[in-house]
């Protein structure tokens, strides 16, 4: 099979790769971008090279385009008690952009080195959509069925709030999620390593999610001039302000047993310690933990002016709100309090918080399907400082977890693979996770 005339996808022999391997690897070298407010690329490609693995397994995939491009594809599985609710399994097919001059190999050219596959999407989360495939895969060729019926999907837009994937399936196509009541995705059941101990952390809930955009006005002139009136140092005031700003510790339920399970594990006192130092001394777990525990604001992009000697009227900058669920409004209204009264503040895009308990069937099939493969771990509830599709779902009463399974080695910064330079996922880990989601979908 070929994508565009481009590239040669579905060799499952070259270099003896693992199906999961290889198939993460087909779809890192299939370029879906998603640079935000509209435009991406390669998501269509993407949708084809899932429904035609989902159409060899014997299943009837149907794809929808929110837009030219933005392609997202669902197959329903039945299982063998169709009485059962319904279980969505999802992942998205776009990524964040990655310069090539930045990375150690070509981001999008799925590079196999020391047992590792490289490239963007390599976590985040062309390697889940591989696992659901192949874990899919082995229940089906094996001429059996999942315990109950499944609802697979890949989204496309992920990367910029699901409004062309996950929410327009949601509000144009909700029939196709009928009977469902729970959901399974990505940044869950990952290991990482305390004190020596490894731990899986089990996704119930995710941060809410602002974005916002700040809008300094001021006067244009000449650079050579004193000009007080100056858009880009109002936005750059703006800015420091919001970006230094320390918002306060609020533990949830979820947040707080994390941190008395991280305590635990690491033989200290978390009253005497604090939320904050008992999650810095989890390692490398804290670089999504600790953000949990608060909310976050942070600066990511600015736009001002056209030339050197010219002192612009306007100056831009989008900030990234991370909230606890319904705390939207609080937190908007202190950025307010934080900034100047001419500065003009744009909401972009909101979406809710979710938190579920760490309890119930479906956790303790989670639990188990990981313990049954590592049986000396723990699992331990956790909350996403990010967020995911299964946003998009709760608004169908579809409760949301984050599970795709990964045993990593203990010295793997995981968290830090999420939009950063040089993604890059253990084959044995695909492995794994192909092994613990066959479970899961077989059993529960």
């Amino acid at each position: 099979m070929t994508i565009s005339g481009e590239i040669p996808i579905g060799n499952s022999s070259e270099q003896g790769l693992e199906e999961t391997a290889q198939i993460a690897r087909d779809l890192i070298r299939i370029d879906t971008t998603n640079w935000g407010a509209g435009r991406s690329k390669g998501e269509t490609d993407a949708a084809a090279y899932v429904s035609e693995r989902l159409t060899e397994l014997g299943l009837s995939p149907r794809t929808y385009e929110s837009e030219p491009g933005r392609t997202s594809v669902v197959a329903r599985v039945s299982g063998r008690d169709s009485s059962k609710p319904a279980l969505v399994v999802h992942g998205h097919l776009d990524v964040v952009p990655a310069d090539p001059a930045d990375w150690t190999f070509d981001p999008f050219a799925g590079e196999i080195r020391d047992g590792l596959l490289w490239g963007r999407g390599a976590v985040d989360m062309k390697n889940m959509d591989a696992m659901i495939l192949t874990a899919l895969g082995d229940i089906l060729r094996a001429g059996e069925a999942p315990e109950r019926d499944l609802v697979i999907a890949f989204f496309a837009d992920e990367e910029d709030g699901g409004l062309l994937g996950s929410h327009f399936m949601v509000d144009r196509h909700p029939e196709v999620f009928e009977g469902a009541t729970e959901a399974i995705s990505e940044v869950g059941g990952y290991s990482v390593d305390i004190a020596g101990k490894r731990a899986y952390l089990l996704q119930t809930g995710e941060k809410s999610l602002v974005w916002i955009r700040l809008i300094a006005r001021g006067r244009a002139a000449h650079g050579s001039r004193l000009v007080r009136d100056n858009a880009v140092t109002k936005l750059a005031e703006a800015v420091v302000a919001i970006g230094n700003h320390e918002w306060p510790i609020r533990l949830t339920d979820t947040t707080t047993q994390l941190v008395d399970e991280l305590a635990a594990l690491l033989g200290v006192d978390p009253v005497a310690l604090g939320p904050d130092e008992v999650v810095l001394r989890s390692g490398t777990a804290s670089g999504f933990i600790q953000a949990t525990l608060r909310t976050t604001s942070n600066p990511t992009l600015l736009k001002a002016g056209y030339k050197h000697n010219v002192v612009p009227e306007r100056a831009e900058a989008l900030v990234d709100i991370r909230t606890l669920a319904g705390e939207e409004d609080v937190a908007l209204a202190r950025v307010r309090e934080l900034l100047d009264d001419d500065i003009e503040i744009e909401i972009v895009h909101r979406d809710i918080g979710l938190e579920t308990s760490f309890s119930g069937p479906l956790v303790d099939a989670m639990t188990g399907a990981l313990l049954s493969h590592d049986p000396e771990a723990s699992v331990l509830p956790y909350l996403l400082s990010g967020g995911t599709d299964n946003k998009a779902l709760s608004r169908l009463g579809i409760t949301g977890y984050g599970f795709a399974p990964l045993k990593l080695p203990a010295d793997t910064d995981f968290p830090a693979m999420f939009h950063g330079v040089d993604e890059r996922v253990p084959l044995d880990s695909l492995v794994f996770g192909r092994a613990a989601l066959r479970d899961l979908l077989a059993t529960y």
